[in-house]
């Protein structure tokens, strides 16, 4: 009898098999499993840093919708979200964030940690 970890070694990479970019080697398709694990695992955690920042002034939104971009590679259901948090960034005529709101969030999350560093240890 096959062991679990066998199991599902061999179901995720006969899944990239068929949801892959058509990989010709089994080693192809495990380093596209490995690839997308990685990408999966990145984005959520980038994720929800974004959603730890959201209360502290700053980047929260925008690092809320880079997570969101690494996940939308692999799952469905983050693109949908990015698309509904992109409306809610502040953008130009062509949809892109201006660089100046980009750097006023990290000027301004940067400070808020700062101060926070300051008053909790410093002080």
């Amino acid at each position: 009898m096959d062991q679990p970890d066998n199991r599902f070694e061999e179901a995720a990479i006969e899944a990239e098999f068929e949801t892959g970019h058509r990989e010709e080697t089994r080693e192809e398709a495990r380093k596209g499993v490995i690839t997308r694990l990685f990408r999966m695992a990145s984005g959520t955690f980038v994720t929800i840093l974004g959603v730890i920042l959201m209360p502290l002034p700053g980047p929260g939104l925008l690092v809320v919708a880079i997570g969101l971009g690494i996940l939308s590679r692999d799952v469905a259901w983050a693109d949908r979200l990015l698309q509904k948090v992109r409306r809610r960034l502040p953008s130009d005529s062509d949809g892109r964030i201006p660089r100046s709101s980009i750097v006023t969030m990290i000027v301004l999350a940067l400070a808020g940690i700062a101060i926070s560093t300051w008053w909790t240890f410093i002080r």
